[in-house]
C-alpha cells in the first residue's frame, strides 16, 4: 500500500510541477504606457525542481513526503548570454537559509526552468550565515561578477540577542554561471552594505561601483543614499571614499532608504538606472521602484529623476512573506532595444515586466521631477490640465 501511496504522490506531484513550467504567460491589458505587467509570475516556490524537495526513494520514503521544502523565490539578478534568458534567483528554503539557483529560459517570460543543481557559492574565512539578492554583471574586463549580500551574527551583539547582524557585499566571478570563484568581501568606510552593485565598464582605469552606506543591519542611520565609489581591483576590492549620487528626502518614495537594483543599461543618452525606494506607513515599510538618468561620461553625475514610483505593487503582488513590497536586482537589455525588467513582490515570488530603452528614457527625461511640495506638485499637474485641455480644444 505504501507503494502505491508513493506512486500516486510522485505522479500527481510530477504533473503539477511540468504544468507550472509550461505555463504560457500573457501581458496584462491595460498597461500604462511606460511598460507591460504580465498575467502570471515567471518564477515561484513551485518552479523549483521536485528532485530538490523529495526523497525519490520508495524504500526511504514511503509517503513521498516533502524532506526539503522552498519557502520563496525571488529577487534574481538577470543575464543574457547566447541568446538565452538566465535568472540567478534567490531560492529560500523552509529553514530561512537562501542560496542561488539558475533559472533558465528561451522567451525571457514563461518557462523558466532551474538546473538540477544549485549554485555552489564558496565561503571566505568568516563563514555567511545567509547569502541573498545576486547582481549580474558582465565587466568589460571579459568577467561575470555575482555581487550580493553576504550576512552574519554581529559578533558585538549582546547575549541574548539573536538578531542582530551585520551585512557586507559578497563577490565572486564566473565564466559560466556554473563555477564560481570566491573573493574577498568589499571594503567600504560604512559599518554596513547592503544592495552593492559593480558598474560595467572601467572608470578612469578602476571598478566603480554604485554602494548603500548603513550605519546598521536595517536603519541607514547617516547613510543618505545611494553610494559611488572606485576600487583599483576586484580581488580585493576597496573602496576609501562613497560620494552620495541618489539621495534620500523627506516625504518622497524613498525618505527611509534607497539602493540601486541591477547594473545601469548604457544608452545614447546617459546610463539607465533602476533602483527601489522605501517609504514607512502605518502598516509598515513600502519598497517600490524608481528611474533615473545619469551621465554617459561621469556615471555619478545626475541628469534626469522624475517624481514618484516607476513599479509599484498591485494586486496579489502586495501579499507574500513581507507585504507591499517590489524589488529589482534584474535587467537584461537587449541588442535591439527590449528591455526585461525583472522584479519581486512582497519576498515572495518573481515578475517579469517588458518595455524598451526608447520608452525608458522618454519617461526618465520627461516626467516631471518632485518638487518636493504638495502646492508645487499641483502647480504641475494644472500646467498639464491646461495644456491638455488647451490642446483638445483646439482639435
Amino acid at each position: 500500500m505504501s507503494q502505491s501511496v508513493f506512486e500516486t504522490r510522485y505522479e500527481q506531484i510530477h504533473e503539477k510541477y511540468e504544468a507550472t513550467i509550461r505555463k504560457k504567460n500573457e501581458k496584462a491589458p491595460f498597461g500604462n504606457g511606460i511598460f507591460d505587467r504580465y498575467e502570471h509570475p515567471v518564477l515561484t516556490a513551485e518552479h523549483a525542481p521536485v528532485i530538490w524537495r523529495y526523497d525519490l526513494n520508495p524504500e526511504t520514503n514511503p509517503y513521498f513526503m516533502e524532506r526539503m521544502g522552498i519557502n520563496c523565490v525571488f529577487n534574481p539578478g538577470a543575464i543574457e548570454l547566447n541568446g538565452k534568458f538566465y535568472l540567478v534567483a534567490r531560492v529560500e528554503g523552509d529553514d530561512r537559509k537562501s542560496f542561488f539557483a539558475i533559472a533558465e529560459s528561451e522567451s525571457g517570460i514563461d518557462r523558466f526552468r532551474f538546473w538540477d543543481q544549485p549554485v555552489v557559492m564558496p565561503e571566505t574565512d568568516d563563514p555567511d550565515i545567509n547569502v541573498y539578492d545576486m547582481r549580474v554583471v558582465q565587466h568589460e574586463d571579459g568577467w561575470i561578477y555575482g555581487l550580493f549580500c553576504t550576512e552574519r551574527k554581529d559578533p558585538d551583539a549582546p547575549a541574548g540577542d539573536l538578531s542582530s547582524a551585520v551585512a557586507q557585499c559578497g563577490i565572486a566571478r564566473t565564466r559560466d554561471l556554473k563555477v564560481w570563484e570566491r573573493l574577498a568581501d568589499l571594503k567600504t568606510p560604512s559599518a554596513q552594505q547592503r544592495n552593492v552593485v559593480l558598474h560595467p565598464e572601467f572608470v578612469h582605469g578602476k571598478y566603480a561601483f554604485y554602494t548603500r552606506p548603513q550605519d546598521g543591519f536595517i536603519d541607514t542611520g547617516s547613510g543618505g543614499g545611494i553610494g559611488w565609489g572606485l576600487s583599483d581591483s576586484m580581488e580585493n576590492a576597496v573602496i576609501h571614499e562613497e560620494v552620495i549620487i541618489d539621495r534620500r528626502y523627506y516625504h518622497t518614495i524613498k525618505e527611509v532608504k534607497n539602493g540601486q537594483g541591477p547594473a545601469p543599461i548604457k544608452t545614447e543618452q546617459g546610463w539607465l538606472h533602476i533602483a527601489h525606494g522605501v517609504r514607512n506607513t502605518a502598516a509598515g515599510l513600502r519598497y517600490v521602484l524608481y528611474a533615473f538618468l545619469t551621465d554617459l561620461e561621469q556615471p555619478e553625475r545626475l541628469l534626469h529623476a522624475p517624481a514618484g514610483h516607476l513599479i509599484a505593487p498591485q494586486g496579489e503582488e502586495r501579499i507574500g512573506d513581507v507585504s507591499n513590497v517590489v524589488f529589482c536586482n534584474g535587467v537584461i537589455a537587449r541588442e535591439n532595444g527590449d528591455v526585461y525588467i525583472y522584479y519581486a513582490s512582497s519576498d515572495t515570488r518573481c515578475h517579469v515586466a517588458t518595455t524598451t530603452v526608447d520608452q525608458l528614457l522618454d519617461y526618465v527625461m520627461h516626467t516631471p521631477e518632485d518638487p518636493l511640495r504638495s502646492y508645487a506638485c499641483v502647480q504641475q499637474r494644472m500646467d498639464l490640465i491646461q495644456r491638455n485641455l488647451s490642446y483638445t480644444q483646439s482639435r
